[in-house]
Order: C-alpha cells, then structure tokens, then sequence
C-alpha cells in the first residue's frame, strides 16, 4: 500500500479536486471517456468528490443499471459494464467516494433467469459463472455506499452486500430466494450475509426464501441507517460520501483496508495489522498536515 507520493491535501477544493474541477467536468469526464458509454449504464458525479451509481429506471444519473423493462436484472454484461465504470471512478483520484443507488421500488430484483435457464453444469463450471459479478468490486479502494429502496433480491442482495456501507429506506426488502429456484446465492450471498446478520438468521433466510425488511435490516446491523423516504435514502447517502471525499485519501483507503481485514483474520492478526498500517501513516504527507 503506497502510502507516500501523490498525497491529497486533506480539504475538498484542493484535496479532492487538484484542478478544481466541478462536478459537472466531472460528470463530462466520465461521460465522454472511452469505454463509458454503456448499454446498460450512464455515469455522473451528483457532488464534488462523489461518484454516483445508480440502478434505476431512467436516464437521470450515473453508472445506471438501465434495464427498467427487467426489472434491473443482473447479467454478465451489466456486470461487465458496472465493472468497468467503478474501476474508472476507482482511478479517478477526484473521486473519494462512490453511491450506488436504484429505483424506488426496485434496487436490483436478482439475476437475469433467461441467462441461467438453459445453462448446463458443464458450462457454468467451464466459464467459471457469475464469478465476474464478485471479481471487482471487493478490489475497489475508494468507499463504496449503497443506498438501497424497493427489492434487493438475490445478486441485487449480493451486490448491496459487497458495498461497504449499505444505507436503506423502509420501504426496502432484501433476500436471497434461490432456494425457489433449486440452486443456492452465487455471487456471496451465503458468505457475506452470515458474516453480517450471523449464521442463524442468515440459514433461515437462505433455506426458506424469505424476505426480510429495511427496518429488520437496521435492527441486525446489516444496515448503517433506515430513511422514511426513498428520497432521505439516497441524499443520506450523498452527504455521508461527500464527509467522507473530504478526508484524506490516504487515510480513508487505509481505514476501509483495516476494516475489511478484520473480516478475514482472527482478532491477534487483525490488531497487528491494524497497527503496522497506523504506523505506516505517519510517513503521510495528510498526517502532517491534519497534525
């Protein structure tokens, strides 16, 4: 983890944007890049320092899971775009944080069954499927925030799951109904969901299909924080994103990678790690000035 060179002084007009551009030459940038125009997805920046993803139904804003007639079903091709928008907003170091939002009444309703209907044992295995889905965005550096309303079910759970803050409204509903189908959640379902309501819950969930609530969300952690509105949810999201591409680049990649570890490695390690990586911050050029 490069921790020197390059550093973002640690205020918004300096730190995250070096040549002070707007939003909207942020939002020009990402429009016109090579590789940006999609067939499922529009890209924008709503706030300095913000990238916006949004799975919705029209073509108001961002990297847009556009598939509104599919009820934004996932496929490998959205993925593939989606891929390629958030690694372009993850190189982009005028970009501190990154929502990924939906419609109001459909975040993302699962995977695309006309994709798994015909599909073999022997081809799902050689193709290595959905494996794309969940190849990306653990990798992403920059914070990533889902801001979620309406159905998050299946892969649209899975992907609310890979964000590292999922904030929800209450008219959210989550779930992983694969059971239905005789298979089981592909893209982490049953890794991370466990991980972050425990492994009871988490069991019942996926062995009956059930749904579970925004409210119940909140109550078992998997969610930061519950809106009323749809609306709150999203802007909720867009404030804490711009909070946090006001801080120091460094430091807050830093803290996200200490965090996310502590997933991973038992508690000794975790604190060890932890350690070296504070450390390591005092060769910053931000810790000087923030100090």
């Amino acid at each position: 983890m490069a921790l020197t060179g390059g550093m973002r002084r640690p205020f918004v007009a300096t730190r995250v944007f070096t040549k002070r551009r707007t939003a909207a030459s942020v939002h020009r940038a990402y429009s016109s890049a090579p590789g940006s125009s999609y067939e499922n997805l529009l890209v924008r920046a709503p706030k300095p320092g913000v990238g916006l993803s949004m799975v919705t139904t029209d073509h108001g804003s961002s990297v847009t899971l556009n598939r509104p007639r599919a009820l934004n079903a996932l496929s490998t091709s959205l993925f593939r775009e989606l891929n390629d928008a958030l690694r372009q907003m993850d190189d982009d170091k005028s970009t501190g944080a990154i929502v990924l939002t939906g419609g109001e009444k459909v975040f993302a309703a699962g995977a695309d069954i006309k994709e798994m209907t015909h599909l073999t044992f022997s081809e799902a295995f050689n193709s290595n499927f959905i494996a794309s889905w969940s190849a990306t965005i653990p990798g992403v550096r920059t914070p990533l925030i889902a801001a979620v309303n309406g159905h998050a079910l299946g892969g649209g759970c899975e992907l609310a799951l890979m964000a590292d803050i999922i904030y929800c409204s209450t008219t959210a509903s989550f779930g992983q109904p694969e059971i239905k189908l005789g298979i089981i959640p592909g893209a982490g379902g049953s890794q991370r969901l466990a991980k972050a309501i425990g492994k009871s819950r988490a069991m019942e969930i996926i062995l009956t299909g059930k749904n579970f609530s925004g409210a119940e969300a909140g109550q078992w952690g998997l969610a930061a924080r519950v809106f009323d509105t749809n609306d709150s949810c999203i802007q909720g999201a867009i404030d804490t994103a711009e909070k946090i591409a006001k801080m120091s680049g460094v430091a807050v990649k830093a803290a996200k990678e200490v965090v996310n570890k502590s997933q991973d490695l038992p508690l000794r390690d975790g604190l060890e790690y932890e350690r070296k990586v504070f450390h390591s911050l005092f060769g910053s050029r931000d810790q000087k000035i923030g100090t």
